[in-house]
C-alpha cells in the first residue's frame, strides 16, 4: 500500500494546481488535450460477431497507455446530451421512434446491420454528450483540442434515420452546439472515414455555415456522395477507388481540401475520425497507413491554428481492425497532444 501524503503537502499541491489553472486562464493558455469518454458508451452491444465492438475504444486507450501519451491528456467524463441539443439535428418523430424500439432484452434490427440493444440509446446519448463536452472544453480555456473516444459512431445517422451502425449524429450535434451556444458563423467538418458521411451531408446540405469535406471509397456503403442535391456550396465530396493509397489520398487533400478549407476560414474544425481506410481494415479496400492519418492531422492543425485558434474536436467514427485502429488513432492523437503547451 502507498502511504498517504501528509496533509500540508496535499494542501500545497491543491493550491499549486488551483493557481496554475488560474494563471493559464489569465494568459489565455489552453490546457492539455482532452480525452472525452463515458463508461455508458461501452454498454452498446450489437453482437459477438459485429465489428462495432466495445473493444475498439479500449484498444485505443491501451495503445496510448503503452506509448506514454495517456499521462499527457486530461480525462473528462461526459454527461448525457439534452433533448434540446438533439432537436437541433434530429426530428422529434425520429427520436421518439428510437425510444419506442428499445428492447427489454436482446437486440432489434433497425436498419441492415444496425442493431439496437437495451443499452444502445443510452450509449448513443452519452456519445453525443461527449461531443458536446468537447466543444465546451475547447471553446473555453480548458483544452487546446479534444478527442472523443465514443461509440456508437454517428456520421451515417441522418436527421430522421439510423444507418450504418449509427443512431445519433455526434459530430453534427456538436457542430450545431458550437453554432447555437457560441455564435460561431463558420465551422468545418472533415470526415476521413472510408465510408461517405451521408448522414452529416443530409443534415447540413442547405446550411452554408458548415463546410463538409468527406473522403470515401466508392463504390462502397452507403453508395452515396457522387450526386449532391443540396444548396450548400461548402460540401466537398472526394471519392476514392479501391486500391488507392497514400499518394492519391494526399494529392486529393492538397488539391481539393486544403485550399477550400483555408478559404472558408473556419472558426472551429471537427474531425469525423474514421480509421477504416487503413490497408489492414477488412471492411474496405483502400491502402492508407498510420502515417497518412498523422499527415492529415498535421495539415488540418495548421489551418486550425491560422483561423480557429487551434480549436479541433475529433470524434471517433469507424475503424474495425483493432490493431490498425489503435495504431492509427494513436498517431492521430499524438499530433493533437503535441499542440498542447504542456508538451
Amino acid at each position: 500500500m502507498y502511504e498517504k501524503l501528509p496533509f500540508p503537502f496535499t494542501l500545497l499541491l491543491k493550491q499549486y494546481r488551483y493557481w496554475r489553472r488560474k494563471l493559464l486562464q489569465l494568459l489565455a493558455i489552453k490546457g492539455r488535450t482532452a480525452w472525452i469518454y463515458s463508461p455508458y458508451c461501452q454498454t452498446h452491444f450489437a453482437g459477438e460477431e459485429h465489428p462495432e465492438s466495445p473493444q475498439r475504444t479500449l484498444a485505443i486507450e491501451q495503445a496510448l497507455r503503452k506509448s506514454g501519451l495517456w499521462r499527457l491528456m486530461q480525462r473528462i467524463e461526459a454527461s448525457e446530451v439534452s433533448d434540446i441539443q438533439l432537436s437541433r439535428v434530429h426530428t422529434r418523430n425520429y427520436l421518439s421512434y428510437l425510444e419506442s424500439q428499445v428492447p427489454e432484452t436482446g437486440k432489434v434490427k433497425i436498419n441492415e446491420d444496425t442493431y439496437l440493444s437495451k443499452d444502445t440509446l443510452c450509449a448513443a446519448r452519452f456519445a453525443a454528450g461527449a461531443a458536446i463536452k468537447a466543444v465546451d472544453m475547447v471553446m473555453k480555456p480548458h483544452a487546446k483540442n479534444a478527442f472523443c473516444a465514443i461509440r456508437p459512431p454517428g456520421h451515417h445517422a441522418s436527421s430522421d434515420k439510423a444507418s450504418g451502425f449509427c443512431f445519433i449524429n455526434n459530430v453534427a450535434v456538436a457542430a450545431m452546439h458550437a453554432i447555437a451556444e457560441y455564435r460561431l458563423e463558420r465551422v468545418a467538418i472533415v470526415d476521413f472515414d472510408v465510408h461517405h458521411g451521408d448522414g452529416t451531408e443530409e443534415i447540413f446540405q442547405d446550411d452554408e455555415r458548415v463546410m463538409f469535406l468527406s473522403s470515401f471509397e466508392y463504390p462502397l456503403y452507403p453508395f452515396s456522395g457522387l450526386n449532391f442535391s443540396g444548396s450548400n456550396p461548402n460540401v466537398i465530396n472526394s471519392p476514392l477507388k479501391a486500391g488507392d493509397g497514400s499518394e492519391v489520398f494526399r494529392d486529393m487533400v492538397r488539391q481539393h481540401w486544403l485550399p477550400r478549407l483555408a478559404a472558408f476560414r473556419p472558426q472551429m474544425i471537427f474531425l469525423s475520425a474514421g480509421f477504416d481506410a487503413h490497408k489492414d481494415d477488412t471492411l474496405s479496400h483502400l491502402n492508407l497507413t498510420e502515417a497518412d492519418f498523422e499527415w492529415l492531422t498535421k495539415k488540418i492543425m495548421l489551418i486550425a491554428n491560422r483561423h480557429a485558434n487551434g480549436r479541433i474536436v475529433s470524434v471517433l467514427e469507424g475503424g474495425y481492425n483493432i490493431k490498425s485502429l489503435a495504431a492509427s488513432a494513436k498517431a492521430h492523437i499524438a499530433c493533437l497532444i503535441k499542440a498542447s503547451p504542456f508538451m
